[in-house]
């Protein structure tokens, strides 16, 4: 496998010299695009369409259509994995995910079992091979899965929670069963990404979305050290290239050194740190991905281009180590052409600003 044409992401995340300072999108393909909105009208609902692999093809390629984006990301659901384990997902309509069979009881938790990737959940896998077919090699597809913790909180939990009562209580109470859940989670997670790099993904991803509402001693225990281990039981190479992984806690600036430790390429960082503080503390041990508040994006394109600078200028001189994205998924509310504002943005930054020693 060669690289692709535009390989800057993965350049960066390798901390090698770049272009061009690249950009991506947590959530890129979704509902702030009218295509987007078009095609899932099509699919019928949302998880038809994540279990089709032409219509999840279709979506990841439309943000690559209108911008000049530098990598794809599969088109896909985090909970596609518990899913895989039998516990019911559905979506309820204006309330987001649901599971019918949240895990509540000693027996349903001591019965979870990992499932097979290719056989449980093939038709992500489908969905890998025809994006990779699809975009000719032009720039990196990431693949992607939550963290065992943020997934336990929606298994636990039942869907999404305001208070995480229920899988705290199980902390706190029975932490016993709350790592059965999370050993067993990120046994499927492993195999889950080992299957979509193995499948055609050049780069992962690991969102812990709710780690971050863990207190500072439970953290390290119950979301970093099963991070810490799926990242040892992923693919380092595949096929000759290098396949570098990036974990986003979001709400996790406190623990940055911590993360960087545990052997990802890149940290992702939401928007309440500064990005160039965060450089300070991590040296060159990873690369960086973020860190725009998403809500810039609703701001005139002025001001988009104000805040984004102000990003890069924080960042620092250099021409690598630094990916371009949101401190967390773009809102579907946000105009589309503002979007064309942040990428032009970033892209002409080394135009304007001097890089040291050139």
């Amino acid at each position: 496998m060669s690289r692709p044409k535009n390989d800057n992401f993965l350049r960066a995340l390798l901390k090698e010299a770049t272009d061009h300072t690249p950009i991506w999108l947590m959530r890129q393909a979704g509902r702030y695009l009218p295509e987007y909105c078009e095609t899932r009208k099509r699919a019928g609902d949302f998880l038809s369409l994540c279990k089709s692999p032409d219509l999840a093809c279709e979506v990841t390629l439309q943000p690559l259509a209108r911008y000049d984006l530098d990598a794809a990301i599969l088109f896909s659901d985090i909970l596609t994995v518990p899913d895989a384990m039998g516990l019911g997902l559905y979506f309820e309509a204006g309330e987001g995910p649901r599971f019918e069979r949240p895990l509540r009881e000693e027996w349903a938790i001591n019965g979870l079992s990992a499932p097979d990737p290719y056989d449980h959940l093939g038709y992500v896998m489908d969905g890998v091979r025809e994006i990779r077919k699809a975009l000719d090699n032009a720039v990196p597809l990431i693949g992607f899965s939550g963290s065992p913790y943020t997934l336990a909180c929606y298994m636990v939990e039942g869907g999404g929670s305001k208070d995480f009562r229920h899988i705290k209580a199980m902390l706190y109470s029975r932490p016993d069963l709350l790592h059965r859940i999370l050993s067993v989670t990120a046994t499927a997670v492993t195999a889950y990404l080992n299957a979509q790099i193995e499948c055609g993904a050049q780069a992962v991803m690991i969102f812990d979305t709710w780690g971050g509402s863990l207190s500072s001693a439970a953290f390290p225990e119950f979301s970093l050290a099963y991070m810490e281990k799926i990242i040892a039981g992923l693919h380092p190479t595949w096929d000759g290239e290098q396949i570098p992984v990036i974990v986003f806690t979001k709400g996790g600036g406190l623990w940055l050194e911590k993360i960087a430790a545990i052997g990802c390429a890149g940290v992702g960082l939401d928007w309440t740190i500064d990005i160039g503080e965060a450089r300070r503390r991590v040296g060159e041990q990873v690369a960086l991905q973020g860190n725009l508040d998403p809500n810039v994006l609703f701001a005139p394109p002025e001001k988009i281009a104000a805040e984004a600078t102000q990003v890069l200028d924080a960042f620092g001189p250099g021409d690598t180590g630094h990916v371009f994205n949101l401190g967390h998924g773009i809102s579907q509310f946000t105009p589309p052409e503002h979007v064309t504002a942040l990428v032009e943005t970033v892209h002409n930054y080394r135009r304007r600003t001097p890089v040291s020693g050139t």
